[in-house]
């Protein structure tokens, strides 16, 4: 008898979770077995439940959908990871693919789309959004662009960086910097100018990707 394939979601909306989960559960051959609602509750439970695949969203508190990635590929552990957001930029697609993801799906996908999406990267396989597979392609000049943005930062921008993608928020990377919490907003304001980004999880992803993180 073929086994079904055992599924954790991770969001911090219930409705989005609980919608997940009704749509997922009425194919014979899918299981949801836990539900997370935040990224530190997703990487206990995927240690405790060992699921074979995680529907893991990127926007959550107190640990975020790229810090949990990052987490469960550095444990080594077998589940399959797609992303699940709202996030169509390809940094986010390249990134999390970059960092061991096997899936990207968009939320307002159609729900046949997710199931199939699924069942391929139960099987192994690598599954993106169709309406960002034109983008999938790496370009060498991305890569010389995004080092050469690193070399505009400065030393203390350097090291709040590497706190962002620690997880920190201000106030802790002013305590652990001695620093007030005035002047880290300044820096983090002027690193996302020099990474052209727009938020901390953008700013973590591009620390990830440069292998920026505390000794």
């Amino acid at each position: 008898m073929k086994t079904k394939t055992n599924i954790l979601i991770a969001d911090d909306h219930a409705l989005m979770r609980e919608g997940l989960k009704q749509i997922i559960e009425l194919e014979n051959d899918m299981n949801v077995i836990g539900l997370a609602v935040d990224g530190e509750d997703a990487v206990s439970k995927v240690q405790k439940l060992k699921p074979d695949v995680v529907l893991l969203d990127i926007n959550m508190p107190k640990m975020n959908g790229i810090q949990a990635l990052r987490r469960l590929k550095d444990m080594g552990l077998d589940s399959k990871v797609i992303i699940l957001t709202f996030h169509e930029e390809r940094e986010y697609l390249f990134q999390t693919m970059n960092m061991g993801a096997s899936g990207y799906m968009i939320k307002d996908t159609e729900s046949d789309i997710l199931v199939k999406a699924i069942r391929d990267v139960s099987k192994g396989y690598n599954y993106v959004h169709p309406s960002l597979a034109k983008v999938i392609h790496f370009k060498e000049n991305d890569k010389k662009y995004e080092e050469s943005k690193k070399n505009k930062l400065t030393r203390r921008e350097y090291e709040v960086l590497e706190l962002i993608a620690d997880g920190k928020n201000n106030k802790e990377i002013a305590k652990d910097l001695f620093i007030s919490e005035k002047t880290v907003k300044n820096h983090v304001s002027n690193i996302f100018k020099k990474l052209e980004v727009n938020d901390r999880t953008q700013a973590a992803i591009y620390a990830y990707k440069n292998n920026i993180k505390p000794i």
